[in-house]
């Protein structure tokens, strides 16, 4: 799928494949430094090639988990990973998380990414809901969310401790069907 920035510099939303690997992690090291809103901060990530490149082999062997990235001339800009149920039951739903490097905050790569899920989503016949958390004070990515459907479900109170101060985060999920 390609896409523009605001800019007008045409970019590519495609699925990951094992040779990423290396560029995923440089973009995940990256990322952890730039942005509060993720599970993961300034080195808090400690992932080989081997440990990457197996965790991108087994978005491939399932039909209701997807990986992709926004790539600009060769360089990873933005990435959203996909996991549904691993049973039965739930392998109808599942969450997903989306990052964007900060340089490319407001330009729509976050919104394309979680576009290109819902289409997937829809397509697969499997996926019938889509679920995420977001911290409540990420009011940017909310209103992303809301504009694409996703509804407030809960609140889960004290689920992110950064520098010894608490953040409360929404789940918010969307309906396929």
């Amino acid at each position: 799928m390609q896409s523009s920035l605001k800019d007008g510099k045409k970019y590519t939303i495609r699925r990951t494949t094992v040779a990423d690997a290396e560029s995923m992690i440089d973009y995940v090291y990256k990322i952890g430094s730039e942005s509060d809103n993720l599970t993961f901060g300034r080195g808090e990530l400690d992932i080989t090639l081997e440990q990457e490149e197996e965790f991108l082999k087994s978005f491939a062997s399932k039909a209701n988990a997807l990986n992709i990235i926004a790539e600009l001339e060769g360089t990873i800009i933005g990435s959203l990973n996909f996991t549904g149920g691993g049973r039965p039951r739930i392998a109808h739903t599942g969450e997903f998380g989306v990052s964007v490097l900060k340089e490319f905050w407001g330009q729509g790569v976050g919104t394309n990414l979680v576009e290109y899920l819902i289409k997937w989503s829809k397509d697969t016949g499997i996926i019938r809901k889509i679920n995420l958390r977001v911290r409540t004070d990420n009011l940017p990515a909310i209103q992303v969310y809301k504009k694409l459907g996703f509804c407030e479900e809960g609140l889960i109170t004290r689920e992110f401790m950064i520098d010894g101060k608490f953040f409360d985060l929404y789940a918010m999920g969307l309906k396929i069907d």
